[in-house]
This record gives C-alpha cells, structure tokens and sequence, in this order.
C-alpha cells in the first residue's frame, strides 16, 4: 500500500535522534524563533516534522492574465496601487490593487487582510493563487495566497504552503525544514510491521514532494499511524479496565420507581433506556466506563441525578466535575433541587465556597452524598469517605492528570465507577475509533413542550432592520437575549467586535433596557454575581464571549446573537445556540455575517437542521475531528491527518492493532508509540 521513496540524498545516514528534544535541537531555530514555535504548539523536534503543510501549491506553469478564464487560477506578476478602505458597513476593509504581468493586468482584492498593504515590496514579483470570479460587475482575484518568486524552488512543480503563525510565515517554514532536511534520515521507525524508513521517507515527502502522488501516498501513512495508535490506546484501556475491581451498587428497583413517580416531568423513553444501561453497570464489580452523550437539552443532568440517587441508596458518595464555576453552580442549584427532598446532601465546591475546611470535613466523614466542583475537588485536601461515582461533565476539558487526581480519592483497592458527560453529538465513526473503550448512551430526544429554535443568517448589515425589532418584541414580553462575541477588549490589528464595545453600542441603542457584558478574564464571583442577575431577569441583554457555550440554563432567555459567525466551528455554532430554547417559549437564533461572500455551508447547515446529530456528522466531513474537539486539553484527540470518513484505514488500523495484541509483550520494544497513546489512553477514562 506505501511506497517509500528511493534511498539516496539525505538518507544515507543510519543514525536516530531523540524526537522529544527541544525544536531549538534543530539547525536555524533560535530562542526567539523556539518562542514563537511554542505558542503555536510546536515545542518539540516531533512536532516541528509533524507540522505538515496546509495545502500545496503549483508554480511550474502559471497562467498569463490575459488567459485565464473563472475559477482557481495562478499567476505571476507585479502589484500595483496597493490601498485599504474601510466600508460604511462595521467590520470590513477591502485591500485592493491591481496585478499586472506582460500580456494584461487583473485586479485583486482581500476583505479583513489589511496586513496585505504592507506584504508586498514594488518592483518584486509574486505568484498569486485564487479564486478568479465575476463579483459585482467585475472580474477579480478574490482573497489569493502570494509567494514571492525568490522564495519558491524553481525546480519542483509542487510547494508547501505552511499556515503562518506570528511573525512567521509560509516561507520562514519552508526555510528552516531546507536547513533540517539532513535530520529527516535520522527519524526512527514509529509502527511495528511496516516497511523500514517508510516513516522518514512519508514525513519527507509531505513536505518536500516532487508530485501529487508523493503528498499521497505520504499523508496516507501518517494518517495511518495516527489512526493506529488512536485505537490501539482505546483497546488498551478496554483491556485495562476489565482487570480493575469498583464497588458493586445493587439496582432498588423500588426505590427508583418512586423517585421517577415523584418527579414534577416525565423521563423521555432515551433517558429511561440511558439510566437502566447505567444501574445495570453499576451492579458489576469491574468499572463502569460510559459516555453519555446527548444533544443540547436532552435531559443529562436528570440521568445524572439519578445515578447519584442510586449511589446514595447504597451509602456510597458521588462526585460531579464541572469544567466552569458557572456550570458547576448551576449543577449544584438543580441537582439540589431533584435530590435533597428525597434525603440526599449535597454540596457545592469551588474556588469561591466559604468555610471549605468545614466541608471538607464534612466530605470526608462521609456526610455528603453528591459533591458538585470544579477543579477545587482535585486538591490534596479534599478527601472522601466512600468515592464509588465520578461523572465528569464536558469530560474532554479535563487534562489527564487532572482525571488522574480523582481516580486517586477512591477508596483503595477500587477504582470509581466512571459516568462521562458531553453535549458535543459523536458521528458514530468517531464514538467506535475513538471511544472505542467506552460504552455509549444516547439522548436523542428533547423533553416535551420544547420548541425548536428558528435559525436565520443575516448579513450585518441588515442588523437595524431585522435584529433590533426581534429583540425589542422579545424583550417586551419579558424574555431575555443573548449576544456572543468573539473578543474581550478591541484589538487595532483585527475587525472583531468585542464584548466591551458591543455592550457600549448596545447600551447606546437600547437605553431603556439593562445590559452588561461577561467574559471568562473576569474573577468567579463577578461571573457569579452576573449570571445570578441575569438568571433572575434584572438583566435584559448579555453580550459574552463563549463562556456560556456549555451547560448554561436559563429558560427565560429566548433570543441568542452570534456575531461574526463565520469565525466559530459548527459544533461550538449548535453549542451557544442551545443556550436558548430550554423553556417552552418560542426562541431565535441569528447569525451575523460580514464581508460580500456567501455563507459557508457549515452555516446553512445550522440554518436548515437543530438536530445535533446530523450537525456532528456534516462537522466530521467538512472539518474533521479535530472541530469537534477543537479545545481539548492534554490527553486530546489531535488527528492533523487522518479522516475518520476514511472506513478502509480504519479497517487497516483495526486489523493491524489486533496482530499486535496478540503478543502486547512486543508493544515494549515500541517506546515512542507507547508514549504515544498515552495521552489518547487518557482521552475518556478515568482507570
């Protein structure tokens, strides 16, 4: 299937280099240069090879302007009467001149570049790689890449564009892996069964390939690899977990019957088969290691509180670990509510919790039946009597030491019973890849009375029209809005709006009505004190960053702006909409776009569909896994290459990982593949 390039050249060598070092460990990268390589997240000599080009580019033959018809086109030229604008409409600067060559000249434009004012030195020439369309009356380059012509090698058809991080650019990249390119036949062999060299000579390749067929043939390898150790880790875990000893919890089915006939709602039939699937695992004396994943007010905390009533029952203590103070608060608010009246205690722990030597004492004598907490759980000090369940909401925002941490408190000899919670839908491709360690429960309904949220894209400019009447309407009726933005403070060198300068514009426009901002730089209990506010309706508007994307729950709030809409994933998209429609009014979600071009697919897809399901899988195919879990910490997925579309690799994969387990004494021989998996190992379990 992989073939490797000839030997010769640089891979004459037989020599292997640590791939942990330091990036500086390479020849042209100095503390400065390391400094702005680590901020992108290239720290190590692996990560700098591993950092694969974002697309290629073909300069061997370009076009002559006075040829080139619509449609992606290169060319060779000279930029003149370069300028940047500002429209009338907030948020937009058009940087534009004109590209000239010996046969014609065409004109070019970028929107929100301004930074290309200043790229271009006069009189040097340049390729240019873009779309070359009709847009309003005209013909036009829109939005291309440029290379200097110095800068590309003249004798391959095929170069590397690379994303630019800080003051590095494509060019600083394709520069410092020339100077490297020694180095690559010192790369060892990562998998076992494969062809010698075969890793060195696909890393080469991506990023100094001759053809299409090499960048091929090379990222089919790396994906392979990644795709190899993403489910080797998870059988692993599989296979650890089943060696493990946790403490049974017997199933009251009468106990349970009356909790359920109590509750002020009926359970939704997924919520009635997610809690049986959780008591059935509970009773057994290995871990249970579940995922219950459910769409934006599908009712998981309900599971939850059921779980921790089952617990309690037995006289075993339960522990919930929220990602944010806000989310844990909530928690505790409702989960109090459900359970208290039926005898449980329940305590809320957090940075901003008073008197904490009393309830930790409290904890520990065993007094408290559900403990609620952020990361103040994970301290030293915080010790349990009987810690046989942790549910772990929005699991994939915990580190893996931090999970470590809690697995610790449990009562020694036995590990915790392990209930993960996410409101991100997993295509299923991804739950057998990458949870294929845990068993997955399923909310696919919402509660009855729920209305679905109508979704409109609206250019900005039709704000005055269409949004502010909505709002006015919405709030005269005594409901509340969201608006999101991207930034906290204005920032000189991009268009977004900030939360500070929307609540100022907001607040300017609306005067009769109360309006504050929220951010995630502000101190847990002005967070607090805000969300209590406007929980309680004293605040109309809440203009926020995506500290509310998760968890967030007031059912009074009917209306959720996200502005520059393009800017965010689809999934954190279905995310920050689900923090409307959770009570039974009708609500509205309205994106905001900016800039002439239409929207992207990823917002018609919101536009048309709430069903997060669907939204997950459509995510998979445009933007990979990667835009799912975007913001996970260490223990991540990280695939920078691999599909999870692409069934025959995963097959592949699957295959090969079972060889090897036959004999996992072979795995030894493999350090850096065990080092490897074991952040993907930690990615959903707790054992």
């Amino acid at each position: 299937m992989y073939t490797p390039a000839p030997c010769g050249g640089v891979f004459c060598y037989n020599k292997t280099m640590n791939l942990e070092s330091s990036v500086e460990f390479l020849k042209g990268i100095g503390p400065k240069t390391a400094e702005i390589l680590k901020k992108a997240g290239i720290k190590t000599v692996r990560d700098f090879f591993y950092n694969l080009p974002r697309d290629y580019e073909n300069f061997q033959a370009p076009a002559k302007i006075a040829d080139i018809e619509p449609g992606n086109v290169v060319i060779k030229g000279k930029i003149e009467n370069l300028n940047t604008r500002r429209t009338r409409r907030r948020n937009l600067t058009i940087t534009e001149g004109i590209v000239r060559d010996s046969s014609d000249a065409v004109r070019v434009v970028w929107f929100n570049q301004s930074y290309r004012a200043k790229q271009f030195e006069s009189g040097r020439e340049y390729y240019f790689t873009g779309l070359y369309e009709l847009k309003n009356g005209r013909y036009q380059l829109t939005s291309p890449s440029a290379a200097l012509v110095t800068d590309v090698d003249q004798n391959s058809s095929f170069q590397p564009i690379y994303v630019a991080h800080g003051a590095l650019k494509s060019h600083d990249f394709k520069r410092l892996l020339e100077k490297s390119k020694p180095k690559f036949a010192e790369i060892p062999d990562l998998l076992p069964n494969v062809e010698k060299g075969l890793r060195r000579n696909s890393l080469f390749n991506a990023h100094f390939p001759t053809s299409r067929e090499d960048v091929s043939s090379a990222r089919e390898y790396l994906a392979y690899e990644e795709l190899f150790e993403l489910i080797l880790a998870a059988k692993l875990n599989k296979l650890e977990n089943q060696k493990l000893s946790a403490t049974p919890v017997s199933f009251h089915a009468e106990t349970i019957k009356k909790f359920i006939e109590k509750l002020p709602f009926k359970l939704t039939n997924a919520q009635r088969l997610a809690t049986w699937e959780i008591f059935q695992d509970l009773e057994k004396g290995t871990p249970m290691n579940r995922l219950l994943q459910g769409d934006v007010g599908s009712g998981k905390t309900m599971v939850a509180a059921l779980a921790a009533y089952e617990v309690a029952s037995a006289g075993c203590q339960t522990a919930l670990l929220a990602p944010t103070a806000i989310l844990a608060t909530q928690h505790y608010e409702n989960l109090r509510n459900l359970l208290e009246p039926f005898g449980l205690k329940v305590a809320l722990l957090t940075g901003a919790t008073k008197k904490k030597d009393d309830l930790k004492a409290e904890i520990k004598a065993g007094k408290i039946d559900l403990i609620i907490g952020t990361h103040a759980l994970l301290t030293d000090d915080t010790e349990f009597n009987d810690l046989t369940l942790v549910i772990i909401d929005e699991q994939h925002r915990f580190g893996v030491e931090q999970r470590e941490k809690l697995v610790l408190k449990s009562p020694k000899g036995k590990a915790p019973h392990l209930l993960a919670m996410t409101a991100t839908p997993i295509p299923r491709s991804l739950q057998l890849t990458v949870f294929g360690d845990l068993d997955v429960s399923i909310l696919n309904e919402l509660p009855k009375g729920r209305q679905p949220i109508e979704t409109s894209i609206i250019p900005e400019i039709a704000q005055k029209e269409t949004l502010y009447p909505k709002i006015r309407e919405i709030i005269s009726k005594g409901q509340q809005a969201y608006w999101i933005c991207k930034a906290i403070d204005d920032n000189p060198t991009t268009e977004t709006a900030s939360v500070k300068s929307r609540t100022k514009k907001l607040q300017e426009i609306f005067k009769d009505y109360k309006i504050e901002f929220l951010h995630g730089r502000m101190k847990p209990a002005e967070k607090d004190e805000i969300m209590g506010r406007f929980s309680s309706g004293e605040i109309q508007i809440l203009v926020s960053t995506t500290v509310v994307e998760v968890g967030v729950d007031v059912p009074n709030s009917t209306l959720m702006v996200i502005e520059d809409a393009e800017n965010y994933g689809l999934a954190q998209l279905h995310q920050l909409r689900g923090r409307v429609g959770r009570g039974q009014e009708k609500s509205y979600c309205f994106l905001l776009t900016s800039g002439d071009k239409d929207p992207s697919r990823r917002l018609k897809e919101l536009e048309k569909s709430t069903d997060g399901f669907h939204l997950a899988e459509v995510d998979l195919k445009l933007r990979g896994p990667g835009e799912i879990y975007g913001n996970l910490q260490h223990g991540a997925l990280d695939l920078r290459i691999a599909t999870l579309s692409d069934t025959k690799l995963i097959a592949k994969a699957r295959h090969d990982t079972d060889l090897l387990l036959k004999n996992p004494e072979n795995m030894l021989k493999y350090e850096e593949l065990m080092s490897n998996i074991h952040k993907y190992q930690q990615l959903t379990t707790l054992n």
